[in-house]
This record gives C-alpha cells, sequence and structure tokens, in this order.
C-alpha cells in the first residue's frame, strides 16, 4: 500500500508534468505582453480584408439601415467583447485562457465544450481557408496590375504561393513571438483602408450615381439586404480569439490582466471605426449601387496605388492567418500531448502545424468560392461566439438581477444575435448556389 509521502510525491510529479505542458502549450507558454499588443491583435484580428466590402454591403442596406447596422454592430460587439475581457478572471486564483474554459465553467465540463469548441473550429478554421482564397486572389491582382503582359497564372498558383509562407511562420511558438508578423498586419489594415476611401474621395461622386435598390426583383433585394446584414455583422468577429490574447498578458491580484487588455480593446476598436466607417460610407457615397463587391476594383486607377493596396492586403491576412491559427494549434497540441500522450517538442509542431497549413490551402484551391460557404456556415458560429454566447455566459455567471438594465442589455444582445444567426446564412446560400453554377474543380 503507497504511502503518504508516496502519494505526495506523485502528486507533485504529476502537477510539475502538468505545468511543463501549459509552459509549452502556444496559448500558456509566455504572459509577458503588453497592452498594445492587445491593441494590434485585436486590430488584425477584427479588420479582415471585408472592410473593402462594406461599400457593397450598404449599397444592398442603403444609407438609413446601412449605417445603423453598422453602429448598432460596433457598439454591441464592444460591449459583448468587455464582458469577455471582464469573465477572464472572474474566479479567484484562475484564468480562463480559452474560450472553451470560460464555455466550461458556465455550462459545464461536457457541455461547456460540445457548446464552443465547435463554433470556435468553424469560425477559426473557415477563416483560415477564406484567408488562404483572399491571399492568393489579392497576389494575383497586384501581379496582374503591375505584369499586364505576363502569361495568365491560375489562382491555385498564387493561393500555394500565399501558403509557403506559412509554413515557415506556423513554427512561431505563441502568440507573442507572432506579434512582429500581427503588428505589421494591423498598420497595413489601416493603410488599405485609408487608400480605399481616399481614393473615393479623389474620384468624387461619379455621375449618374444611383442609391436606389440594385435590382427591379423584390425577391433579389431581399437576399441582398440579408446578404448586406451578413456582411456588416461578420465584419466585427474577433471575440474567438480575445480571451487567448488576453492570456498573454502578465496578471497580480494588483494589477490584473483586465486593465491593460482593455486598454488595448479601445484603441482597438477606434482603429476599427476608422477603417470601417470612411471606407463604408464615402465608398457607397461616390459609386452608389454600381460599387463593386471590392472597392478596390471600382478604384481601377491610379494602377500602382491599386497594387500597393492589394499587397497590403496580402501582408495583413498572412498576419491574420496567424491570429486565427494560433488557438486551433492550442487544441490540437493539447489533444495530442494531454489525450494521445505524445511527447511536447519540435517534430510534433512541425508536423501538426504543417498538415493543418497544407490542409486549409488544400480546400482553399478546391473551393475558391468558399466565402459564400463561411458565410453560410459562419451564420452559425460567428453571429453566436461574437453576439450573444457572451451574454448567455454573463447570464449564467454573474447572474444580473432579473427585469435590471444589465439584463435587459443581454438579452437584446441575445434576441438580435439569434435572428443574425436564422437571417444572415440565407443570402450567404444565394450566393453558393450561383457560384456553384459557373464552378470548376481546381480553378
Amino acid at each position: 500500500m503507497a504511502t503518504a509521502p508516496e502519494h505526495g510525491s506523485a502528486a507533485a510529479a504529476a502537477s510539475q508534468k502538468q505545468k511543463e505542458i501549459n509552459d509549452w502549450l502556444p496559448i500558456t507558454s509566455s504572459r509577458n505582453a503588453k497592452w498594445w499588443y492587445s491593441a494590434f491583435h485585436n486590430v488584425t484580428a477584427m479588420v479582415g480584408a471585408g472592410v473593402l466590402s462594406l461599400p457593397y454591403a450598404m449599397a444592398h442596406l442603403g444609407w438609413g439601415p446601412g449605417i445603423t447596422v453598422l453602429v448598432i454592430a460596433w457598439v454591441i460587439t464592444l460591449y459583448t467583447l468587455w464582458q469577455m475581457v471582464e469573465m477572464h478572471e472572474m474566479v479567484s486564483g484562475k484564468r480562463f485562457d480559452r474560450y472553451h474554459e470560460l464555455g466550461q465553467h458556465a455550462f459545464g465540463e461536457k457541455l461547456g465544450l460540445w457548446i464552443v469548441v465547435p463554433q470556435q473550429l468553424i469560425v477559426e478554421v473557415g477563416v483560415n481557408i477564406v484567408y488562404m482564397v483572399t491571399g492568393g486572389k489579392s497576389l494575383k491582382k497586384f501581379h496582374d496590375l503591375v505584369c499586364h503582359d505576363c502569361k495568365n497564372i491560375k489562382l491555385s498558383y498564387f493561393i500555394m504561393i500565399f501558403a509557403s509562407c506559412h509554413y515557415v511562420l506556423a513554427q512561431l511558438p505563441n502568440f507573442n513571438s507572432i506579434s512582429g508578423v500581427s503588428l505589421a498586419a494591423a498598420a497595413m489594415s489601416l493603410s488599405y483602408s485609408t487608400i480605399a476611401w481616399g481614393g473615393a474621395v479623389h474620384k468624387g461622386q461619379q455621375a449618374e450615381v444611383d442609391y436606389g435598390f440594385k435590382t427591379a426583383s423584390t425577391a433579389a433585394n431581399v437576399f441582398g439586404f440579408l446578404n448586406g446584414l451578413g456582411d456588416v455583422a461578420f465584419a466585427f468577429a474577433g471575440h474567438n480569439v480575445v480571451l487567448e490574447i488576453q492570456a498573454t498578458i502578465p496578471s497580480t491580484p494588483d494589477k490584473p490582466s483586465k486593465k491593460p487588455m482593455w486598454k488595448g480593446v479601445i484603441v482597438a476598436y477606434i482603429i476599427v471605426a476608422i477603417c470601417y466607417f470612411p471606407v463604408a460610407t464615402i465608398g457607397y457615397w461616390a459609386y452608389g449601387n454600381s460599387v463593386e463587391d471590392n472597392i478596390l476594383i471600382s478604384l481601377e486607377k491610379p494602377v500602382w496605388l491599386i497594387a500597393a493596396a492589394n499587397l497590403m492586403v496580402v501582408i495583413h491576412v498572412i498576419g491574420s492567418y496567424q491570429i486565427y491559427a494560433m488557438p486551433v494549434f492550442d487544441m490540437m497540441e493539447t489533444v495530442l500531448v494531454k489525450k494521445l500522450h505524445f511527447p511536447p517538442g519540435l517534430v510534433l509542431r512541425l508536423v501538426a502545424r504543417t498538415l493543418y497549413v497544407a490542409l486549409t490551402m488544400i480546400v482553399a484551391i478546391c473551393i475558391p468560392f468558399f466565402g459564400g460557404l463561411l458565410g453560410f456556415f459562419g451564420g452559425f458560429a460567428f453571429a453566436p461566439t461574437t453576439y450573444y454566447l457572451p451574454c448567455i455566459m454573463w447570464l449564467a455567471i454573474v447572474k444580473p438581477r432579473k427585469f435590471s438594465l444589465s439584463w435587459f442589455i443581454n438579452w437584446f444582445c441575445i434576441v438580435l444575435g439569434v435572428l443574425l444567426t436564422l437571417l444572415s446564412p440565407i443570402g450567404a446560400l444565394r450566393t453558393i448556389i450561383i457560384s456553384a453554377k459557373s464552378y470548376k474543380f481546381f480553378s
């Protein structure tokens, strides 16, 4: 029979092994980030190349509904982000370093995993595949703009070129090690957004600009409205990585991580507003309902500036890909090391992460209209994890008084988010059907 000291030494050894694993895993291996890391990580996570389609969304929504939806989305997502920052250390002496850990605390060990992990993976893996497509398309646009007489190269090859840098960057161990990439990405998002609305101001309001409905068909206008709603709603979806970003900031009882994290979030949201609102409103003002789904296509000239903007988009989505991939790497490595008992180390990381990058690249090459699929699946995952899952967890954990202001605000967000989940995929489904008609495999 084992003695008490033996029991104690076994428990201490297990605890030490657990600590060593946590010190190796990407999310918990480094906790020395500053508040400005939070700012540019959040900008990189949130401001996708989708900002360039906001004028197109406005063309479907119209002036009044478009600006209203933009403002409401900005306010609600800032509120739900604040909730997540607050809940990160809600239990004394414990940090919820991952979204699913907070879900497990709110809904129970098993149910929390089943509610959060599938939705988080749909968003993160989906975004990574879309960024593969976006990076490849922007590289192709850049190539076509600067080299008119060159031979036409298939989009598949550009996606492969874009993927090649991720095989290297994916080996960076944690969030802090990708901070330089993330900072460059955040700077690029501000730059190409400025080029987009600055170019529209320079071009001025086009002759015979029309702010009416895009088509005469009521059905097409309704589908377009829902698609526009989805475009705006999903433009604010950085919540899937917010707890993982906060996990990198040091925390003590005197200086909890929520203070520097919130400071970074405020700066990030100001930058998001500077990127989104001018692009959406000025782009729509200049071109009306004839604006392209990418404002840079509408601008056309000067060629060198549009080419530069496309290169900026490439640099931005390189950083965004890594921000969204890091929690996936953490989940993969946690399962491999803790459940399947693989030894943690360079070989495991090299094989697992390389396979993940290869998988996202192959899917992107096979289905280059994945943006429509993301809008469809994203409706079931983007909206919950961003708009109302934080509110449900807040009601479950904080338990605000019934019919209090906090209770009303959270239920308002939940109802709005559920409507978004149900309605926005409808427009995306139509996009998929239309894209599939002219679809060619490995295009």
